[in-house]
């Protein structure tokens, strides 16, 4: 945990004002709705890969689950080092320490960068082997093959810029990161079917779509630290000269590590119980999860939004405002999820068909995503608790709630598979929600009936 010393704050008084002050639905809702769209782009475009690559064939659609694995992997560096800085930078700038958060947001673009050229370099001279241990088949190998190495190419440019995300969302100018992960997913939408299908790439069109989408996503990002849109600064001149930096942007950042890594080795497991039924299988599932990775970017984009307001007021020590925005955030995403659970319910069969036409990927792909319908409306407990937990510095409970949430999907998988076979690898995400809410929920009410009643009485006395 990083020093919070107070300093004379040369942060804009109005930004500091907003966040302590603003009445928290407005605050939350004006923070939330902005990362929403931001998320909900990046979701529709990764969706827009699967359907645009679903129109080649089942084995194409297919490689997109099995290189999303990757894309988990190159997702959980960038968050560790953006959401870890990030959520230091808010409390140090929620307790007027400014020159500080400079530092921790400089450190964490140089971490991106050396990060992201190493995952590159050891991916791409590990790529044939690595297709295999994500679980590919036969005959999806070649379509991941050429699909995953412009992934690949694109890490450090897609982790330098999940950073420069965070940082500015972490400030509570999510306005600011939205305009550049918007534009760059928007621009994917419309290259995808001009590379695969004008330029006669196939898959690899929608894995370089993707990667100059990203480049165009890194540059406006960039152009707002370089044109001070931004209260941090990022310079290096302002880059840390010890390990201590470093190593609290990794501790604080090691949630977001565990909840995407896992989420990438449970994808593994899935794949490689899935291929045991065949490519209609492994497609299947990789269409389901892409569907719900709509559903669930909203609930991540608002707790993208709350997250900033938890950092600067826990640091403000603003404990009533803290728990208000939690209750506020969990009521409104609960309302959500029920309500896309219904819809789900109501249209599974047309949702599976806007894919892929497939007699065998629809009975499959209907059977998975209803029941991970019956189980969505608690997703906002397991989410918020993860996230709740990182904004407050208490990295090792978000970090078992992270593993928690995806890391139960592994030894699940396996074991339903075994006993029930392709009924039992369908039901297997269904299950990990159903225990992560009850985990989360225990570890939620042992703060709340201990640790919060004397951080409260400790804030008071200062």
């Amino acid at each position: 945990m990083p020093h919070l010393n107070s300093h004379v704050s040369k942060e804009r008084p109005d930004q500091r004002q907003k966040m302590l002050e603003t009445p928290i639905p407005v605050l939350v809702g004006g923070l939330a709705v902005p990362t929403i769209i931001s998320m909900l782009v990046t979701s529709i475009y990764n969706m827009a890969d699967t359907y645009f690559v679903s129109q080649i064939n089942t084995s194409a659609s297919g490689a997109v689950g099995v290189v999303f694995s990757i894309m988990s992997i190159i997702q959980a560096v960038g968050f560790t080092v953006g959401m870890g800085s990030g959520s230091i930078a808010s409390r140090l700038l929620g307790q007027g320490n400014k020159k500080e958060a400079d530092t921790y947001a400089s450190s964490a673009v140089l971490t991106a960068l050396v990060l992201g050229l190493t995952l590159a370099a050891v991916g791409l001279l590990n790529l044939r082997e690595l297709i295999w241990l994500l679980g590919s088949t036969s005959t999806i190998y070649p379509y991941a093959l050429d699909y995953a190495q412009y992934i690949l190419l694109g890490a450090p440019v897609m982790i330098l810029s999940f950073t420069l995300n965070n940082l500015l969302r972490w400030q509570g100018k999510a306005n600011l990161s939205v305009m550049g992960l918007a534009t760059g997913g928007i621009l994917n939408m419309i290259l995808d079917p001009i590379f695969i299908f004008v330029f006669g790439m196939g898959i690899g069109g929608a894995g370089a779509a993707t990667l100059l989408s990203q480049c165009v996503s890194l540059t406006i990002l960039s152009s707002f630290f370089a044109f001070k849109r931004s209260d941090l600064r990022v310079s290096p001149a302002c880059v840390a000269r010890t390990p201590r930096v470093y190593l609290a942007i990794l501790k604080q950042g090691m949630p977001s590590f565990f909840r995407q890594g896992v989420l990438s080795l449970s994808t593994m497991a899935v794949n490689y119980n899935a291929r045991i039924y065949g490519d209609a299988a492994v497609a299947s599932l990789a269409i389901v999860t892409k569907v719900f990775m709509v559903v669930n970017s909203i609930i991540i984009g608002f707790g993208q939004g709350f997250q900033p307001v938890l950092g600067y007021n826990y640091g403000a020590g603003r404990m009533d405002r803290m728990k208000e925005a939690l209750t506020f955030s969990i009521k409104t995403c609960t309302a959500i999820l029920t309500a896309a659970a219904i819809l789900g319910l109501l249209f599974t069969t047309p949702i599976i068909t806007f894919f892929r036409d497939d007699p065998l990927v629809i009975e499959i792909g209907v059977r998975a995503l209803r029941f991970q319908c019956f189980t969505l409306p608690l997703g906002a407990i397991a989410v918020f608790s993860n996230m709740f937990f990182q904004s407050l510095g208490k990295s090792w409970r978000a970090t078992i709630l992270a593993v928690c949430r995806q890391g139960l999907c592994i030894p699940l998988v396996f074991l339903l598979s075994h006993l029930f076979d392709l009924s039992g690898l369908v039901a297997t995400q269904a299950t990990c929600d159903l225990l992560s809410f009850l985990i989360s929920s225990i570890i939620f009410l042992q703060y709340f009936r201990g640790e919060y009643a004397a951080e409260c009485a400790q804030s008071q006395s200062h």
